[in-house]
């Protein structure tokens, strides 16, 4: 079976200023590789639907929803927090981006594709229950784990999240969850500073030291993912895809290069053959550099395809 991906021009409209590193340019940078691979010809492109108010309640507050939309400005642009900002055209990029998630898992668990990649913004990781922040206004991710539970029955489902910045909103959301298991890599001590305390036993969080390379990164996966993935054994694999832990990406201070997102692609979907039989559901998150972020995003796709 292919792969999906998962796009729609509003997610390019979205723009939070001139500079601003999480910009539009970011997805194209994605697409143009894949082009340029030949990979593009290899995947299955679907249009992503609005999330719907239900699915975003499924991981958010009543509250939390209602001021994302009603922040969204008629012209220019309005800060929920020193990093995160709504033009006129942020609120449809955030349910598209966060329906996609959904179509995505849907199109896994019905059988349809075997896995699927989401190329879209604003991302999602940062985002708590009540709160948006750090780039992102609805947790893309965790709507999807919520979706697969509760629209799909499973019972165990796992996130990935190997971006450079610990993905402090997943885990505020599903660290009560018995249902759920996050495994987590990222930069410590970094933005959002968060991750390594207070941690429920499904969140497997590794904090990697600034200059960290692929071979730290590498030791972390084999020596606390592999074992807790072996040992919950998700139906369906989660991963929020950021690509700034790249030696490039100079928004932190990792080391990663294209082949240890490939690697590690490669090792989930072993890990989990058993149990997820290569089920995965992956969406953009981090990835500022444009051509390390295209080039990553190439290799983690690569690696799903398997070619």
């Amino acid at each position: 079976m292919t792969i999906a991906f998962l796009r729609h021009d509003e997610c390019q409209r979205h723009d939070m200023g001139a500079h601003h590193p999480e910009c539009p340019a970011r997805l194209g940078a994605v697409e143009d590789q894949l082009i340029a691979s030949g990979l593009m010809g290899l995947l299955e492109v679907h249009e992503a639907p609005a999330a719907t108010r239900e699915q975003l309640l499924r991981v958010h507050t009543d509250d939390h929803v209602d001021t994302v939309i009603s922040s969204a400005p008629g012209a220019g642009i309005v800060h929920l927090d020193p990093d995160t900002a709504m033009n006129p055209f942020t609120l449809q990029a955030a349910l598209r981006a966060a329906g996609a998630a959904v179509l995505a898992t849907d199109l896994v668990l019905t059988g349809k594709v075997r896995g699927a990649f989401c190329n879209v913004r604003p991302p999602g990781h940062h985002a708590e229950r009540a709160r948006a922040m750090g780039f992102c206004f609805f947790n893309n991710v965790a709507v999807a784990a919520a979706h697969a539970l509760e629209a799909h029955g499973c019972s165990r489902v796992a996130i990935v999240d190997f971006d450079v910045h610990h993905g402090n909103g997943t885990e505020h959301i599903f660290r009560d969850d018995e249902r759920v298991l996050m495994v987590s890599t990222f930069q410590h001590p970094f933005y959002p500073y968060s991750g390594t305390e207070g941690r429920s036993e499904r969140m497997v969080n590794v904090p990697l030291a600034a200059y960290s390379t692929g071979r730290h990164f590498r030791e972390a996966v084999e020596s606390a993912w592999i074992p807790a993935l072996a040992a919950f054994r998700p139906e369906v694999v989660f991963v929020s895809a950021g690509f700034d832990a790249h030696r490039d990406d100079d928004m932190a201070s990792l080391a990663l290069v294209e082949a240890d997102y490939a690697w590690v692609t490669e090792r989930l979907l072993e890990a989990t053959r058993d149990s997820a039989a290569g089920r995965m559901v992956s969406l953009l998150e981090g990835g500022y550099d444009l051509g390390s972020l295209g080039r990553s995003a190439a290799a983690h796709l690569r690696a799903m395809i398997g070619v």
